[in-house]
């Protein structure tokens, strides 16, 4: 995996930022992915996927409760 140069913005919640991000954009993707595999009578496909968006979702769900602890612990940022 190709190493990103570090940002001049990073901080402690910085990968945690990204990690939220990613898993979000994740989750919603999925929602093409399972629509193609119903679309080609894939069931176990199209379960096995929308099991990968229910993990994603809960990823950001928590990263988002993670990150609003954080936050209310440091109002300045």
């Amino acid at each position: 995996m190709t190493r990103e140069p570090d940002s001049p913005v990073k901080d402690e919640n910085y990968n945690l930022v990204t990690v939220l991000q990613s898993s979000l954009k994740h989750a919603y993707e999925l929602d093409e992915y399972i629509a193609d595999a119903e679309r080609d009578n894939d069931s176990e496909l199209a379960d096995w996927l929308r099991t990968v968006q229910h993990n994603n979702l809960r990823a950001g769900q928590m990263g988002k409760q993670l990150l609003a602890q954080r936050l209310s612990r440091d109002p300045g940022g």
